[in-house]
């Protein structure tokens, strides 16, 4: 049995901006707010802290994001603590491929373990995970492998593959 977690490094390299960026706007919020009394100084420190609590939240589910993979299958624990079960005779093959970021050249890899149907049911991001990680998946699973050399872009992904991409990336719905 094989546990993974996400790369730790991206709750310095996401939380620090949004901390930098947002300290100044409450600051601001707060000096703004003082002059109309009490009731909007407090309306302001409950903000503070109701962000406060959404991060310290985010950090903590991350945390907790992890991946197990045996020759039984996978079990994912999600960002918001939900588990996933996907067993091994429920999958048919390993899809690797590199998508590009956004409008440049640079790419991001990524792992399907998809069905017979060709339905993604797990998915690896490498934005997330090493690629240590998604050697180490596709090795426990051992099964067929299929990589894709040249990169795309997600508007061809979406094009050739809808149902390895999650439902807000623009996958046609019903079939």
């Amino acid at each position: 049995m094989l546990t993974l977690r996400p790369r730790r490094t991206l709750t310095r390299s996401i939380g620090l901006p949004v901390l930098a960026l947002l300290l100044p706007v409450l600051a601001t919020l707060a000096w703004i707010m003082t002059p109309l009394g009490a009731p909007a100084v407090i309306a302001t420190a409950l903000i503070t802290l109701l962000l406060a609590a959404l991060g310290v939240a985010a950090w903590f589910g991350y945390q907790r994001t992890e991946v197990t993979v045996s020759r039984h299958g996978i079990v994912e624990r999600g960002f918001l603590g939900r588990l996933q079960s996907t067993a091994r005779r429920e999958l048919a093959e390993i899809v690797r491929l590199e998508t590009y970021r956004g409008d440049s050249l640079e790419t991001v890899k990524q792992l399907f373990a998809v069905d017979a149907a060709g339905r993604c049911r797990f998915r690896m991001r490498g934005t997330f995970w090493d690629d240590a990680s998604l050697d180490l998946v596709a090795e426990a699973l051992d099964m067929t492998e299929t990589v894709r050399t040249e990169p795309v872009t997600m508007s061809e992904l979406r094009e050739s593959d809808p149902d390895l991409l999650y439902w807000f990336e623009g996958r046609r719905i019903g079939g």
